[in-house]
């Protein structure tokens, strides 16, 4: 298992997140899929490491397509691409086994810290062979505070620093110190990862 398949309803996403994929090693070859049946038939010629998945696929849908995956003998890790809004197809979707989600405007910077976060723990977490939930997890519990929680769940809900510390009446300064508190606790480099961490360990829905 290798590379990355983006299947995403939008031609200018997929050729986007998949040009910014090609220069992440761990994500070679980088292919793109527009539907969950163009989806299934790129893995049954090979099966990725990561599947990047629209959470507005159109068609068959993403749900559809998580069944799909969860089908393979070696099911791929799944990373949603969904947007604030999305919080009903993300839970099912996570329910179902994916790690995480990325934001459409996903930079190369972001491919490769959740590349080398979540393929370097395939097997914790995937829902495999008609598993409905994610395994358990062995890693110790994380304490945050409650700022950085509520830091936390304005970042899985797309808000920049400035728009959480207005949110919680608190200085852009202060909000990024708990930003990094957060990072630190969560062993995530950047927002992305911290979001998809929280999301896999249940912090956050």
């Amino acid at each position: 298992m290798s590379g990355v398949i983006v299947c995403h309803g939008s031609a200018a996403v997929r050729e986007r997140v998949v040009s910014a994929a090609q220069s992440v090693p761990a994500l070679v070859p980088a292919r793109a899929a527009a539907s969950v049946e163009e989806l299934i038939t790129h893995c049954r010629r090979a099966v990725p490491a990561l599947v990047l998945l629209d959470a507005h696929l159109p068609g068959a849908g993403p749900i559809e397509a998580m069944r799909r995956l969860r089908e393979l003998e070696s099911p791929p890790v799944v990373i949603m691409i969904a947007v604030p809004g999305d919080e009903i197809t993300l839970d099912r979707a996570i329910a179902m086994g994916a790690r995480g989600y990325l934001a459409p405007d996903v930079d190369r910077t972001e491919l490769a810290a959740v590349a080398a976060h979540s393929l370097a723990t395939t097997g914790n977490g995937v829902a495999t062979n008609g598993h409905s939930r994610p395994r358990t997890s062995t890693q110790p519990p994380i304490e945050l505070t409650k700022r950085e929680m509520e830091v936390l769940i304005g970042m899985s809900h797309g808000r920049s620093n400035a728009q959480i510390g207005a949110d919680l009446f608190l200085s852009e300064d202060t909000v990024k110190t708990h930003a990094r508190r957060l990072f630190r606790k969560l062993d995530a480099a950047d927002r992305a990862q911290a979001v998809a961490i929280g999301l896999r360990r249940g912090l956050i829905r």
